[in-house]
């Protein structure tokens, strides 16, 4: 079966984020998954691995949740899709959306967008900041600050809003409208000898003068994970986000935080939001909202922004914008079964303790790696940064991939993580991970490490 499945896929299936050539080819090893249950997946082969990575963040509760599966089930004999246009709904999309801003969202939101994926959603919220600013009368008020090695979608805006290179790499992008702040990465400070609170300031120095040189005037949001995820998994410097807030209220710039990978239990708190104390104007949420059990993610609107668009409708008419699977009875109902399980087994409290377990361990058992040069993380999101020399901050050529080839020796071993850029290896498992799990996952990324750079 192996041989026949492999030779459709390399024939017929388009990979997203996949090399074509190499997969085509036949160079890119084949993983064709048959099965999960737990934090493991057993291939068509009968090979077992450890999901070091949740998919994509994404599978919080786990595989072969039965309880998802059946309420999935139900409501798709129950109702298997209406659409959400002039005003129709169903119980589940209501019902999450209450759930939603009541439990799950930071205080001051008021309403609930659906769309499919991370990437819709953040396109929805500048599409939304932009009317926003039309409705008030500032059509100049539209430009985005986005962060160097964010992660905020693969779409047209989305992709630009993205600051990895690849993601712009022969798409015309990014556009005009997005302007650039600096990544908030401590580790990769300019002076070694810079300490945190210095490096902080200079963060927030550099979004000032960004600021000022383009004109508040023209600028609408400031759109940011809480903690960078795909461009390295930085947790923020002590002090970045209070006076990060306090430079945009001071400005009137949005601020749309980007929870997809962050959001529902994954920095060991509810939110990102909640983790570093963000009073956010709109939010983005996928991935843990259903655990990728289906599609499903969710823009979150304040109530101050709410009643901005409430005069658009007033003035204008109907807002022109929708998603024909927006609130999908399905995701919904799956999302409804998630959030069960996420607070019956206080899922969030065990991302904190496991998360800072595996952190601990990791240092542990790799922080004396001469190829080792940062071992950080916030719950159940982690990173390991690989160094030439550590103590002079060398890399090693970004040629080499030293990363990837550390990710399919893991990978051999039965462990599944990520290669993020080209020295950083990432870590986020479900947050169902046990302190066992965690010592395993440690053992084959120590051995996987050592094949590779002994």
């Amino acid at each position: 079966m192996l041989s026949t499945l492999e030779e459709a896929d390399r024939r017929h299936y388009f990979h997203p984020g996949t090399h074509a050539f190499d997969h085509a080819s036949g160079a890119l090893p084949p993983l064709i998954v048959d099965r999960a249950s737990g934090i493991r997946l057993t291939d068509v082969e009968g090979r077992e691995y450890i999901d070091g990575f949740a998919g994509l963040y994404c599978v919080n509760v786990g595989y072969g949740r039965e309880e998802i599966a059946v309420r999935i089930a139900e409501q798709c004999k129950r109702l298997s899709y209406y659409h959400s246009y002039q005003g129709a709904g169903h119980a589940p999309a209501i019902e999450l959306s209450q759930r939603l801003i009541e439990q799950w969202a930071p205080p001051g939101m008021i309403k609930v967008y659906y769309g499919m994926s991370g990437s819709d959603a953040n396109e929805t919220q500048i599409k939304l900041v932009w009317y926003y600013n039309n409705i008030l009368g500032r059509p100049n008020k539209k430009k985005i600050i986005a962060r160097d090695r964010a992660y905020h979608g693969s779409g047209i805006v989305t992709g630009g809003l993205t600051g990895l290179p690849v993601y712009h790499a022969n798409f015309d992008a990014p556009f005009d409208r997005v302007i650039r702040a600096m990544c908030p990465d401590y580790y990769r400070r300019p002076d070694p000898a810079m300490s945190e609170a210095r490096f902080t300031e200079q963060c927030v120095a550099e979004l000032e003068a960004l600021i000022e040189r383009e004109g508040a005037d023209t600028i609408a949001a400031f759109i940011a994970e809480p903690m960078n995820g795909t461009g390295g998994i930085v947790p923020p410097p002590a002090g970045y986000w209070p006076a990060v807030q306090a430079l945009l209220r001071r400005h009137d710039i949005l601020l749309i935080a980007d929870e997809v990978v962050c959001g529902f239990g994954r920095l060991g708190a509810r939110t990102g939001c909640e983790r570093f104390g963000i009073a956010p104007d709109l939010v983005t949420f996928a991935k843990g909202l259903t655990s990728g059990y289906a599609p499903l993610s969710a823009v979150v609107v304040g109530e101050a922004f709410w009643d901005v668009l409430m005069r658009g409708s007033r003035e204008q008419g109907m807002m022109g914008h929708g998603w024909t699977y927006s609130g999908h009875p399905l995701g919904a109902a799956a999302a409804l079964a998630n959030l069960d399980i996420i607070e019956r087994e206080g899922l969030v409290q065990n991302a904190g303790d496991v998360g800072g377990y595996l952190l601990e361990r990791l240092r542990a058992t790799l922080g004396t790696h001469h190829a080792v040069g940062d071992i950080r993380g916030v719950g159940m999101m982690l990173a390991v940064e690989l160094m030439r020399d550590p103590a002079a901050r060398e890399r090693f050529p970004a040629d080499q991939r030293i990363n990837a080839r550390v990710v399919a020796a893991a990978r051999e071993r039965g462990l599944l993580i990520r290669a993020l850029g080209t020295d950083i290896v990432g870590f986020a498992p479900p947050l169902i991970t046990t302190h066992d799990d965690a010592d395993e996952i440690v053992s084959r990324m120590a051995a996987a490490l050592d094949e590779v750079l002994s």
